[in-house]
């Protein structure tokens, strides 16, 4: 059920940014904050906010989010649908901040919780991976053991074999039994992929995301696949889903990427339709970014919804971690609950 928003609405936009309580490191790039576009759309009743933290490798930042969201506002508060936010805007931060605003405020509308609005089942916790920034193997292992003993784990690589092999031996010789995934973010090459694979092995590692530069997927035409690769870089909206079959395995949803909820659901059920796995991430948003994307995964084999850990201070109330679960409260977003 789609609820049909036929008034005026108002439409307001905010910048807001929350620190990481240390630096975080990827291939590349090393981030101390996330910034993020917040959305609110008003009826003059009801309320419905969303949180965009774009995607930093599109230059998808603050002032092109901001761009692409006053671009759309004379058409959003002339009375604009959610359905016509998709062909006014393309995917990216701006349009997820819209998308969910526009979801919470129908759920308000309706009298009815996003997750029912979207056929899904009342959501439950969600094994959720907690990510390892690339750091020394001393301090990788480190922080191994100081997270959630009952957590997944997600290590961030590097695309330098030799210190990406000593990273592996530490975290596995520190958590022997825990379920490991690594993400190289584009970091390897297809010449230097067949020299990382057997370690990954040999480390029982379940999972390589990402492990080429978009761009290139056509080189996995035929790469045998030892264990599963999961595509995030180079799966952004459903256009891109179809052309995963054969060389992936698991399709990353992001909401940042794809544009919002809408879209992730519909991504979702197409990859399940593919025969791919299916993953939901996030571009280290606050809790209001979480919340969402906790929607989508409901629907996953995979949950990588640990941003908010990053930061030194998140949003109240959060999404919370216990037991190698997030739990997402319906106070967060996406109740019925009525506003003025």
């Amino acid at each position: 059920m789609t609820a049909h928003i036929d008034q005026r609405l108002t439409l307001d936009l905010r910048v807001e940014r929350f620190p990481f309580h240390k630096p975080f490191r990827i291939a590349g790039h090393v981030f101390a904050e996330t910034a993020v576009l917040v959305a609110e759309l008003s009826d003059g009743a009801n309320s419905g906010r969303g949180e965009g933290a774009g995607a930093y490798y599109l230059g998808d930042d603050v002032p092109h989010m901001l761009a692409e969201a006053e671009r759309v506002r004379e058409a959003i508060e002339r009375g604009a649908t959610r359905q016509d936010l998709q062909a006014l805007l393309p995917p990216g931060g701006a349009r997820n901040a819209l998308d969910c605003a526009y979801w919470e405020l129908e759920a308000r509308r309706a009298g009815q919780p996003v997750w029912a609005l979207a056929g899904l089942d009342a959501p439950r916790p969600l094994r959720s991976t907690l990510t390892l920034g690339a750091d020394t193997p001393e301090a990788m292992a480190a922080g191994a053991l100081a997270i959630d003993p009952d957590a997944p784990i997600k290590v961030k690589l590097t695309g330098d074999l030799a210190d990406d092999i000593a990273r592996l031996d530490a975290i596995r010789a520190a958590r022997p039994d825990a379920w490991i995934g690594v993400d190289a973010n584009q970091g390897y090459r297809i010449e230097t992929l067949p020299d990382l694979l057997p370690v990954l092995l040999a480390h029982r590692i379940a999972l390589l995301e990402q492990p080429l530069a978009r761009g290139r997927e056509a080189d996995l035409d035929g790469f045998d696949r030892p264990l599963p690769f999961a595509a995030d870089e180079s799966a952004l909206s459903l256009a891109d889903t179809a052309g995963l079959v054969g060389r992936f395995d698991v399709v990353n949803i992001k909401l940042d990427k794809c544009g919002g909820l809408t879209e992730g659901l519909a991504i979702a059920r197409e990859a399940r339709a593919l025969g791919l796995e299916v993953m939901v991430g996030n571009m280290m948003g606050s809790s209001l970014s979480m919340a969402p994307a906790y929607l989508v995964g409901q629907l996953c084999d995979i949950v990588d919804l640990d941003g908010p850990t990053f930061l030194a201070a998140d949003r109240t109330p959060g999404v919370t971690y216990r037991d190698g679960k997030v739990h997402c409260g319906a106070d967060i977003w996406g109740d019925a609950r009525k506003s003025s």
